[in-house]
């Protein structure tokens, strides 16, 4: 019997149990004990509707018990019915005005309603009345992330790292607010302590293997994303990570096995279709990359990225006004984008609209005067329209950056 159907099995003989009992006591306050019994046991069966049942006959009988109340409260929370759940929680601290862990309880229920500024102010309170309570603290500091606060987050999560110096989830999430904010090595130390504190927590692995890949290190990456994977073979995405990170090394088929594994466990992972589609380009698998990025529009129609992706690929496999469409509907979504303004130079350059091709480059240069596809595009563009000086001055310029700018567009269908 698996573990999963041992524990059914033990909750069922204990509702059984608790049924024979509460058909031989009449007694108020033991009823209303053995009701909360009973409701624990369906709550951890997942059969929520029958452990509010429960509490409810349990808290008419005993109607300012705290602890029926706080109960039934967390079940309520699970089954997201959040507002009862609140309402209970209302009701409690009427009850308990100066217990922290109340406030604490309803400010997690608000910010699982993202109702942000209730959530602060219920730890707020919390601390307040314990400033020795470090859960309030990490607590706040998830908001004040979630806000976008991170100096504020940051504090928190170093005050309850003084209060609880054990607590592993507190060093990793403060090691992505870090990373978050380009210190690489704090990022990596804190990754690492919760590493040494919890060596099955799979995340900090995940986390610190996207640290390795900011700062470069790609085989130390890989090396973090494979223990993450070891630890949860159903992570999409340290799959996804460690694709990036053979990607990078321009290992493209471990990439798309990685990208392959990530799609199988999460079939909406629109990552992961991009990522492998930008493999696929690597590859020169252009129609394969098409698809994926198909896929990534549909996913998520307001992705720029992936409407571009699209146009530079159809545009390489010479699907010309479909790939139009694409650029100018990743410039609609976001204006002044460079790699669109730079496809739909390239799509135009191979439509032999030179003026327009010219156009979109000298934009892009505008924002990123050294834009390799874009100079080397324009001086062809240049030179097709009889500017010999220009067009050789801007392919001068882009074989200066890569001197093999030439074969790359060759390869393109352009010369």
């Amino acid at each position: 019997m698996r573990q999963h159907d041992r524990a059914v099995a033990d909750f069922d003989r204990a509702i059984a149990i608790y049924d024979k009992l509460l058909k031989l006591y009449s007694v108020p306050l033991l009823r209303a004990d053995l009701l909360a019994e009973r409701a624990n046991a369906y709550n951890a069966k997942g059969e929520r509707d029958r452990a509010v049942a429960d509490y409810d006959q349990a808290i008419a009988l005993v109607p300012n018990r705290v602890s029926l109340i706080a109960g039934r409260a967390n079940v309520l929370s699970a089954s997201n019915d959040r507002d009862r759940a609140i309402a209970d929680l209302d009701r409690v601290i009427r009850l308990e005005p100066t217990n922290p862990e109340r406030f604490n309880d309803r400010g997690n229920i608000h910010r699982a309603k993202a109702d942000q500024d209730h959530a602060i102010a219920d730890y707020d309170q919390a601390i307040r009345l314990d400033p020795n309570y470090a859960i309030a603290y990490y607590n706040r500091a998830i908001v004040y992330n979630m806000k976008g606060d991170r100096d504020r987050a940051i504090a928190d999560y170093n005050e309850a790292i003084r209060l609880d110096p054990g607590n592993a989830n507190a060093f990793n999430n403060r090691g992505a607010i870090r990373n978050a904010k380009g210190d690489r090595d704090g990022a990596m130390a804190d990754y690492s302590e919760a590493i040494r504190l919890n060596p099955k927590y799979a995340l900090p692995f995940r986390n610190r293997g996207l640290a390795y890949r900011a700062k470069g290190d790609n085989d130390g990456a890989i090396a973090d994303y494979d223990e993450a994977i070891r630890l949860d073979p159903k992570d999409a995405a340290a799959f996804n990570g460690r694709g990036i990170a053979y990607r990078a090394k321009r290992d493209y088929d471990s990439a798309i096995a990685d990208f392959d594994r990530a799609i199988e466990i999460d079939p909406n992972n629109a990552n992961a279709f991009r990522n492998r589609g930008l493999s696929f380009e690597r590859k020169q698998e252009y129609a394969r990359a098409v698809l994926d990025y198909d896929t990534v529009t549909r996913l998520q129609p307001t992705n720029a990225d992936a409407w571009n992706g699209r146009c530079w690929a159809r545009a390489i496999v010479g699907q010309l006004k479909q790939a139009l469409s694409d650029c100018n509907e990743s410039l609609r979504l976001r204006p002044s984008f460079v790699k669109a303004l730079d496809s739909r130079g390239f799509t135009y350059l191979k439509l032999g609209e030179l003026d327009a091709a010219i156009s979109d480059y000298d934009e892009a240069l505008t924002l990123d005067p050294k834009h390799l596809t874009s100079l080397y595009g324009r001086g062809l563009a240049r030179q097709k329209k009889g500017d010999g000086v220009g067009g050789n001055a801007d392919i001068e310029a882009a074989k200066e950056i890569r001197p093999n700018v030439e074969e790359e567009f060759a390869r393109y269908g352009v010369k």
